[in-house]
């Protein structure tokens, strides 16, 4: 680690792992800030705009210094690297713990999944995001929103920690379970099927809607960055890609059913 750094910083790091300097841990915080603005940053995006960007700062700023506090020099590792872990970590460990989702929320998204379900019946068909909109007397930005919302929720689940009481393996988000095996023939087979449908549906979507999913997932640009490329607003952006969100899920719900 130390051959990557100026003289200065490894100054900083030597009072702050052996005198635990306060000064010395200001400046390494001043000096990884921009990983705390990274992640606050890719994870708002997804955020309802009832949740304050400054909340979700605070908590990728606990997560900075809980990485001062735990990273170890001795260790073949870049600091960023591991800071990066702990700040996403307690970013979304936070939001899991405050529920950031609002109950309306939460209750919109079950009628719209349960409209959807209806017209798809009726219709023989995936429903529109505007046909839902109209039979729930919302807009169709009103129910992309919400899906949108709901499955960021949905993410936060699955990276719910284990509680079995053991607390082996910190690393990343929540516990992470060690994988000492390969994936089975069948289990290969499966995943790769999966991906070849995900881009076969990918491949339906309009131009616009595949560039920005590509760009975002892919390139791994923020939607105001993709705004930028494409000459739109951020707003718009986050439209086109929850639009682009509501077809996948919905022509894919067999497929995440199993």
């Amino acid at each position: 680690m130390t051959s990557c750094i100026s003289s200065q910083e490894q100054q900083w790091w030597s009072l702050w792992t052996k005198e635990h300097d306060g000064e010395a841990a200001n400046r390494l915080v001043q000096q990884y800030d921009y990983l705390v603005s990274y992640h606050v940053q890719r994870i708002s995006a997804h955020l309802p705009k009832s949740v304050s960007k400054d909340d979700v700062r605070s908590l990728g700023m606990l997560g900075l210094y809980d990485a001062l506090k735990k990273f170890d020099r001795s260790r073949d590792l870049k600091f960023d690297t591991y800071a990066s872990f702990r700040i996403r970590g307690s970013i979304m460990d936070g939001l899991r713990k405050e529920d950031w989702l609002p109950r309306s929320v939460r209750d919109r998204a079950k009628k719209i999944e349960q409209t959807a379900e209806k017209l798809e019946q009726d219709l023989q068909r995936p429903a529109t995001s505007q046909e839902i909109a109209d039979m729930l007397k919302l807009t169709q930005e009103e129910v992309e929103e919400t899906v949108k919302d709901s499955l960021f929720s949905n993410v936060l689940s699955m990276e719910e920690k284990l509680k079995d009481g053991k607390e082996d393996h910190k690393e990343g988000i929540g516990y992470s379970i060690p994988d000492h095996h390969t994936f089975s023939p069948y289990e290969s087979v499966m995943k790769k099927e999966n991906y070849e449908e995900l881009a076969n549906e990918i491949e339906k979507l309009n131009e616009k809607e595949k560039l920005v999913i590509s760009l975002f997932y892919h390139e791994e640009l923020t939607l105001t960055e993709i705004g930028q490329v494409l000459d739109l607003t951020t707003s718009r952006i986050s439209q086109i890609h929850a639009k682009a969100i509501y077809k996948l899920r919905h022509s894919l719900q067999d497929l995440i059913s199993v």
